[in-house]
C-alpha cells in the first residue's frame, strides 16, 4: 500500500505492508458505516442508491432498508440503538432495538431542518449533528429550496429533547467528533477546506472556535468523515486520502484512495480494522491503532 508519509509516528499507526481489500463495490455513494462491537457487522449508507446496507463475513452486504429516504451519516447511541441522518426528508431518525423507527429531528423553529449529515453522540446522551444544505441538491438528494437561512451544527438535548443550534457560521458543515475526553468538538467545513474545534460547555454548548486544521491535497473530495483513533490521532477524509493528524494538528500521513472518499470506521473483534466508504466501493485496511467502540 502506498502510503503519503509526512511524520514518522506514522509508522506506529499504519503497516506499510497493509493491503486495502475490497469487501464490497457497485454502490453509487457510499457513507455512514458504523461497526456494531458486539453484534459484527457493518451498517452503511448508499445515498444516490436511496438504499442502507449492513455487510458482515458470513452474508456479504444485504439491504437493511430500502428506501432509506437518502440516509447520510449514522451512529449509534449508548443502548445500541440507531441514529441515522435523512438527506431526503430533512431528519434525524432513530430506529428502536425492536425496529421501530422515530423522528427526533426534522424542524427548528417551525422551519425543516437543511439536511442532517453526520452525527455523534456523548456520553451524556445529547446528540449532536451537521445540517449543510448538500441534501437539498441534484444527485445526494431531493432539490428543493432551504427553509433555514443558515447552517449549523445542532444539539438535542437528551432530557428536554429540545433543539438548538450551536454554531451557525459554517459555509457547510459535515464531519464532527469529540475529543476522547469530551471537552473539544471537532468540526470541518467541507467548502473552506478546514477543521475547525471547539470547547464544549458543561451545559452542553460550544466556545472558543477557533481553526485547528487546514484540509487541502491533490484529488477528488472534501473534508468529510471524521473521527480519532484511541491514540488520540484524529482521522479525516479529504481531497484524495485519508488524513491522519496527531493531537496537535500535525499532518502524520495520507492514505491514498482510488475512489473518493467519504467516510470511515473501525471494524472487527480487535477494533483494527479500518472500513473505508469510497463512492461505489467499501474497502478494508488492517492498522495498527485500534479505533473506539461507539456504546
Amino acid at each position: 500500500m502506498n502510503i503519503e508519509i509526512y511524520d514518522s509516528r506514522i509508522r506506529t499507526i499504519l503497516n506499510a505492508n497493509g493491503e486495502l481489500e475490497t469487501v464490497a463495490t457497485g454502490f453509487e455513494f457510499t457513507e455512514g458505516p458504523i461497526w456494531h462491537p458486539y453484534e459484527k457487522h457493518l451498517t452503511f449508507s448508499d445515498i444516490v442508491g436511496n438504499t442502507m446496507y449492513r455487510w458482515d463475513r458470513k452474508s456479504g452486504a444485504c439491504v437493511f432498508r430500502q428506501p432509506s429516504h437518502m440516509a447520510n451519516g449514522n451512529t449509534y447511541d449508548k443502548q445500541g440503538r440507531l441514529l441515522t441522518c435523512e438527506h431526503a426528508t430533512s431528519r434525524v431518525t432513530r430506529t428502536e432495538l425492536d425496529g421501530t423507527v422515530i423522528v427526533l429531528a426534522s424542524h427548528y423553529n417551525g422551519k425543516e431542518l437543511n439536511s442532517p449529515n453526520d452525527i455523534v453522540v456523548k456520553s451524556d446522551g445529547a446528540i449532536y449533528f451537521s445540517d449543510p444544505v448538500y441534501g437539498r441538491r441534484e444527485r445526494v438528494g431531493v432539490p428543493r429550496s432551504q427553509d433555514l437561512n443558515f447552517q449549523a451544527i445542532f444539539r438535542l438535548d437528551p432530557g428536554s429533547h429540545t433543539l438548538t443550534p450551536l454554531v451557525s457560521d459554517f459555509e457547510n458543515p459535515n464531519g464532527l467528533c469529540f475529543s476522547l475526553d469530551e471537552k473539544q468538538l471537532f468540526v470541518n467545513d467541507s467548502p473552506r477546506r478546514h477543521i475547525r474545534v471547539f470547547d464544549v460547555l458543561p451545559e452542553g454548548t460550544l466556545a472558543n472556535g477557533r481553526v485547528w486544521a487546514e484540509v487541502n491535497g491533490e484529488g477528488k473530495g472534501v473534508p468529510d468523515g471524521m473521527k480519532f483513533d484511541s491514540a488520540g490521532n484524529l482521522y479525516c477524509a479529504g481531497p484524495g486520502a485519508l488524513y491522519i493528524f496527531d493531537a496537535h494538528a500535525n499532518l502524520l500521513g495520507k492514505i491514498p484512495l482510488p475512489e473518493q472518499l467519504a467516510n470511515f470506521a473501525w471494524g472487527d473483534d480487535d477494533l483494527c480494522a479500518l472500513y473505508l466508504t469510497a463512492t461505489t466501493t467499501l474497502y478494508r485496511l488492517r492498522v495498527n491503532v485500534p479505533g473506539r467502540a461507539l456504546f
